[in-house]
């Protein structure tokens, strides 16, 4: 099986209440379960704000260390999943499935879902 990053990109600025995440959180929770039961769960995460990353990158044969986001944007990727999946259409209805459950309000967020393969995977 192929393992796939499935990326859950946010629009800067503050999060949602608490209490308007709390309906969310609860349904990614039972897509985890899901993703388990099928054998295709590997990992996953949510992530600080982009304030709270620290790039190192060589300069002039250097390491030097930075704070803040690498790319300044409108967007940063807020969490992820790390997936098995036989092939992209399995991989994809993973992350069908992942856009569904980030209702907020009773709206779709219409938060984008990048899926992107490992490299070197059989």
């Amino acid at each position: 099986m192929k393992r796939y990053l499935l990326s859950i990109y946010q629009p800067d600025g503050p999060p949602p209440s608490p209490e308007k995440l709390a309906p969310v959180m609860e349904r990614i929770g039972r897509l985890n379960d899901d993703l388990r039961r099928a054998g295709a769960w590997v990992f996953a995460g949510g992530l600080h704000a982009p304030e709270s990353a620290t790039v190192v990158r060589v300069a002039d044969g250097r390491p030097m260390i930075t704070d803040g986001p690498y790319v300044e944007g409108k967007e940063h990727i807020g969490g992820f999943t790390i997936i098995q999946a036989p092939d992209l259409d399995a991989a994809l209805a993973w992350a069908k499935r992942l856009a569904e459950a980030l209702v907020l309000d009773g709206h779709q967020t219409g938060l984008p879902i990048e899926v992107r393969p490992f490299q070197d995977e059989h």
